[in-house]
């Protein structure tokens, strides 16, 4: 590889911010103990923050158009957000943004190109040569196809199936990679040597959006029917999330994750409910009514477990960043560079 293309591949791992310079732009201490600093997921795959802009303090200055930061009570701001998030005004939440630097697998990227609100550009394997790093699944992920969802897993996988799965994708990739390689010693076009990669190769790309459509985001894919890859960069995404926006983070969590909207019917049978004394609601539940009252309402069998499924208490989920596995740039920037074929650096 020369000299000019290794640097423009070099060039998606920044440097870490210098920490001696003042500024007046708006800096979150909690932010800036993890900027520039690469989180892994899955078995090559990265997520790091590289640049945020704004706060909850910002969302809250947006809300009011006011010039009084550093002037409001920390529960003053907090109360307007949650107030915000309940009512669903997202505009003030567009004033904050943050970047990503991401490195995940081809299929990964298919699925996470699909939300159109946010600006994206990829790691180009025409001018670019692609490390040849796949992904491969755990044998606790390894699973066969759920009969009762088209789009998910369940288990049921024997030990054989997985060793043999593996075996196969190993013998494909190794194909598949020495076909990369061996093209690029040829001085094939990289834009024709790269289109037999298979989609658990490795790709890479700066990620920017604003917090309002990042809380959507999230909300879809942090849900336990994304699937499980997917899942896993936007678990870490949402550690990160909560440190830049803390207070927008608790609201998310209080009124989008864990909450539920309520069909008609469903309203209809929740205030019949309230209307009933605990000792009448006691016994009904004990005669097994409530399953017959529901169907005379008009709900089908998976609305009704739909239902039950949103009476439940739900479960707070904990996305803390766990710091003793941040990575520096550079040290993920080799890891990379020593999959590209051909390529050796000191």
């Amino acid at each position: 590889m020369n000299a000019s293309v290794y640097w423009r591949w070099r060039s998606f791992f920044p440097l870490r911010r210098l920490t001696s310079m003042e500024t007046n732009r708006t800096t979150i201490p909690a932010a800036e103990e993890i900027l520039g600093g690469y989180f892994p997921v899955l078995d090559h795959g990265f997520v790091a923050l590289v640049d945020y802009m704004g706060s909850d303090q910002d969302v809250e200055r947006a809300a009011r158009v006011s010039y009084g930061y550093g002037t409001r009570r920390t529960s003053q701001t907090r109360g307007l957000i949650r107030y915000l998030r309940r009512h669903h005004h997202t505009t003030p939440s567009e004033m904050v943004g943050l970047k990503f630097h991401c490195v995940m697998p081809i299929f990964v990227a298919r699925q996470w190109v699909r939300h159109r609100t946010a600006s994206v550009n990829e790691l180009s394997a025409r001018y670019s040569l692609m490390p040849l790093l796949f992904y491969r699944p755990e044998g606790e992920q390894f699973a066969l196809q759920s009969l009762a969802n088209r789009q998910g897993r369940e288990s049921g996988a024997s030990r054989e199936i997985y060793t043999e799965a593996v075996r196969r994708w190993e013998a494909l990739r190794k194909d598949a990679g020495g076909t990369y390689s061996w093209m690029l010693e040829q001085d094939i076009a990289r834009e024709l040597a790269r289109i037999d990669l298979p989609l658990s190769t490795y790709t890479q790309w700066y990620w920017k959006i604003d917090l309002h459509n990042l809380l959507h985001f999230l909300t879809l894919r942090v849900d336990p029917r994304a699937q499980w890859e997917i899942r896993e960069f936007a678990r870490v995404m949402a550690g990160m999330m909560k440190r830049v926006a803390p207070l927008t983070y608790e609201a998310w969590i209080d009124y989008d994750l864990c909450a539920s909207a309520f069909t008609r019917v469903e309203r209809t049978v929740l205030a019949r409910l309230v209307e009933l004394g605990p000792e009448e609601l006691r016994a009904r539940h004990d005669a097994s009514l409530s399953r017959a009252e529901l169907t005379e309402l008009g709900m089908s069998g998976r609305e009704i477990q739909e239902l039950m499924e949103k009476l439940q208490e739900p479960q707070r989920p904990d996305f803390e960043l766990d710091l003793s596995r941040m990575r520096s740039a550079e040290d993920v920037s080799r890891e990379m560079e020593e999959a590209v074929p051909g390529t050796k650096f000191d």
